[in-house]
């Protein structure tokens, strides 16, 4: 039997409270890009399936079709006519920069002025987060990448990247994250979830230690459901508004994982592993501030 697999896309709004914009809304985005690789045989990350001669039978008409299908998703996240897109994209799941650039050069996103933020992994097959941010809203002040060691375990998984910049002139942190597999079982699996939740914990931890008002947003592939030992408790995040005094971060798109609904569908359960949380100064008061969460389906981005 044949397994079926069905993603969505995670996408936030945000409205932006100050007179000094003429956008008064702002969207944020994550796209798991499922396998965004070349068709060049890199020999240190054995990717010889993703190419010509390899299993996928990967080749540049191929590649270049998927690239199509990704833009032309990416432009239906928000934006307007003239600047397709969100204007913060976090992604996982590509081989290298090199790919992320012939991305944004494929129409009809290659008129967004997107950036790049990304840096080159040690995960064993060879992928990577990254993010996405729209130059002429979005600047770069800072940003790192992290990697999650598993010590006595000859185990490489995705690093984490923290990116701190100015969106419409407000400073906001974001976490971008693609934790491990439930390969094995999501039991036997956990603890490596719950081990990538602790880092990325530390991460926010950081920023606001140095920063208690700190904005942050938390985006990813997780691997996690809401409810989850690594989100619900290691990270703290809740739906419910009215608990937020003592939670740590917000998850507004958990509402959405119901019996019929979610991110995932895999053998016809519903899973919510991409999601976005932040912080809960982000309900409400100046600045951008949350407005509402959806997941994005449309027949494109099954690619």
């Amino acid at each position: 039997m044949k397994k079926i697999i069905i993603g969505l896309l995670a996408i936030l709004l945000f409205n932006i409270n100050s007179i000094a914009q003429e956008k008064n809304e702002t969207s944020i985005a994550f796209y798991n890009l499922e396998n965004l690789f070349d068709t060049i045989d890199s020999n240190a990350k054995g990717d010889f399936d993703w190419t010509p001669g390899g299993n996928k039978i990967w080749n540049t008409e191929r590649y270049t079709k998927k690239l199509k299908n990704l833009a032309s998703v990416i432009e239906k996240l928000d934006g307007d006519e003239n600047l397709p897109g969100p204007d913060l994209l976090g992604f996982c799941e590509v081989e290298n920069r090199s790919v992320v650039e012939d991305l944004i050069k494929t129409s009809p996103i290659d008129k967004a002025n997107y950036g790049i933020v990304h840096y080159e992994g040690s995960d064993k097959r060879g992928i990577d987060v990254g993010l996405l941010y729209r130059k002429d809203n979005f600047e770069v002040t800072h940003s790192k990448s992290y990697k999650l060691i598993f010590e006595g375990e000859d185990y490489h998984t995705r690093e984490q990247l923290m990116v701190t910049g100015k969106l419409f002139g407000e400073k906001v942190n974001i976490i971008v994250n693609h934790w491990p597999s439930r390969r094995g079982g999501p039991e036997k699996s956990e603890y490596r979830r719950v081990h990538a939740a602790k880092l990325t914990k530390s991460i926010a931890d950081s920023i606001k230690n140095a920063d208690p008002k700190a904005k942050i947003i938390i985006m990813g592939d997780f691997n996690d459901d809401p409810i989850n030992k690594s989100i619900s408790e290691v990270l703290g995040a809740t739906s419910d508004e009215k608990a937020l005094k003592k939670a740590g971060f917000y998850n507004p798109l958990a509402k959405k994982l119901t019996k019929t609904e979610g991110s995932l569908c895999y053998r016809d359960i519903w899973y919510l592993f991409d999601q976005i949380l932040i912080t809960p100064n982000m309900i409400s008061g100046k600045g951008i501030q949350y407005n509402s969460a959806q997941l994005f389906n449309d027949e494109s981005i099954q690619v």
